[in-house]
């Protein structure tokens, strides 16, 4: 099941993207978030579309995507998570996942316009594999528990502005992610019934010119390893957001400029969608 939220920022509405259309949830959940995603949503949304309760958007095209979920109490970071990365960045690939936490304000909608941070002069794109919480994980027993505490996939774009993550970081990294709209999320967010972790492609396109292409098959800690390793520092509550890291490919390598304003920047995972951020 894919689920959505459309409308003006602030004031979306939930909704489930089908074939046969974009159907609002509002009779089900205010809002696609923690308590409705640990309440088992899809079984909940089956049997509200059998008895006719939801209504089809018809203009489902004409309003703004939304994130796919609303604001988690939390957004968690891997990073140095693909070993050509790490190579590219000048680093050895990590023994233990590297951990670091981005604001919850900083999510925005997949298609919103993204503001370049005042000053910035090296700001990337980094597309990643979202991985939203759906039941608390807390001290799980082994990775093969993980699944269980899974509600879905979501596509995002860790963007950094590398001076303050790595220049003038005091060596936390936190300073250079969290900038406003620094996490678009979206479009939908994929139940696992409908989509494996394991082998996703994932691009990412800079004014149309190719930047990025992987898998997820090359994950140095897989997703069923990073929610057990998390769970054993903190409690992951649901509606968290989990980006598991970008492949290699950003401008960090020397091989491509930093973002400026007017440039376009598209991100993509197979089956997951894509986004489009103008930077302004």
């Amino acid at each position: 099941m894919r689920f959505g939220r459309r409308g003006p920022e602030g004031s979306e509405i939930p909704v489930v993207v089908r074939e046969d259309g974009v159907w609002d949830l509002s009779p089900v959940t205010d809002d696609i978030d923690g308590a409705f995603l640990e309440s088992g949503p899809v079984g909940a949304v089956e049997e509200a579309l059998r008895a006719g309760r939801l209504t089809r958007l018809d203009d489902a095209d004409a309003l703004r995507v939304g994130a796919p979920i609303a604001r988690p109490s939390a957004i968690i970071c891997i990073g140095m998570n693909y070993a050509a990365h790490a190579a590219e960045s000048g680093a050895r690939p990590p023994r233990d996942p590297v951990v670091f936490l981005k604001t919850p304000n900083t999510i925005s909608g997949p298609y919103d316009d993204v503001p370049l941070p005042r000053g910035s002069e090296k700001t990337d794109w980094e597309v990643e594999l979202g991985v939203v919480i759906g039941t608390r994980a807390s001290y799980l027993d082994s990775p093969a528990d993980a699944a269980a505490h899974i509600a879905g996939y979501t596509v995002v774009n860790d963007l950094s502005e590398r001076t303050w993550q790595l220049e003038v970081s005091g060596g936390q990294w936190s300073k250079g992610k969290c900038a406003p709209r620094f996490s678009p999320t979206g479009p939908e967010l994929v139940t696992p019934d409908e989509i494996a972790s394991t082998d996703l492609r994932l691009r990412s396109f800079v004014n149309g010119d190719a930047r990025q292409d992987s898998t997820t098959a090359d994950l140095i800690f897989p997703v069923d390893v990073i929610v057990w390793h998390l769970s054993q520092y903190m409690a992951l509550e649901p509606g968290d957001l989990i980006m598991t890291g970008t492949p290699e490919g950003v401008a960090l390598s020397g091989r491509f400029p930093y973002l400026a304003q007017g440039d376009v920047v598209e991100v993509s995972i197979d089956g997951l969608g894509g986004q489009r951020q103008v930077i302004v």
